[in-house]
């Protein structure tokens, strides 16, 4: 690779964090058939992000590339992931996110598949919606959205910018898809994703309880 934009050293720390936390990921079965892509800040104007067709399981630096913040690969022959625009519009409108995790875990598809009538799902009073930066208090309620699935990245983008024009976002679904999650820092973008894995899989088992009479509250679509 060449004409990294930032040091080499640094580049490879930063590759190597990432890289170790998408393989802990793909262990917990969320990366099935080397679906998934994982992306993180490395400059104001550049960003690494998996190969496409890569299998997360056995990530290594060798499997992330370089792009600019119009997704364009920088340095590479190689193909970076087809979502990367789902990434790098989110590094260009806030300058403190600096990590992107998308993954397919079996609640989250399920999850999809099973709100996206609704549009989005409440998650209220639970104890860790304390996990999301922001947040103090379980007495509150944040609402993860499931977005139509589309191949048409554009159109994907174009819907999640009406979100993030909304207020405070920390993910969301795509429907028979999976879920994006960011923060900070990879550290923060993790625990995102975990405190979204666990409770959507509390949603959804509260739904197999009840026999699907909800305890939870769907948000309603907008458009």
């Amino acid at each position: 690779m060449t004409a990294l934009p930032c040091d080499p050293d640094r580049f490879s720390a930063l590759c190597a964090e990432l890289a170790a936390t998408v393989r802990e990921l793909a262990a917990r079965g969320w990366t099935p058939a080397t679906s998934s892509n994982f992306s993180r800040r490395i400059s104001d104007s550049h960003a690494a992000i998996t190969i496409s067709g890569r299998d997360k399981g056995k990530l290594a630096e060798a499997d992330l590339m370089v792009i600019d913040m119009e997704g364009r690969a920088v340095g590479s022959d190689h193909r970076p992931s087809a979502e990367t625009l789902l990434h790098t519009q989110l590094y260009q409108r806030f300058a403190d996110i600096g990590c992107v995790l998308h993954t397919h875990s079996l609640n989250q598809t399920v999850a999809s598949r099973l709100f996206s009538r609704a549009g989005g799902i409440e998650l209220a009073g639970y104890e860790l919606l304390k996990a999301f930066a922001g947040n103090s208090t379980h007495e509150t309620a944040i609402t993860i959205p499931v977005l139509p699935n589309s191949q048409h990245m554009p159109t994907l983008a174009t819907q999640v910018d009406t979100l993030l024009d909304q207020g405070p976002l920390w993910g969301y679904l795509i429907d028979g898809h999976g879920l994006y999650a960011w923060g900070r820092d990879v550290a923060e973008a993790r625990r995102h994703l975990e405190a979204f894995e666990f409770l959507l899989g509390c949603e959804l088992e509260l739904y197999r309880l009840t026999g699907g009479h909800t305890v939870f509250h769907p948000a309603a679509r907008t458009d």
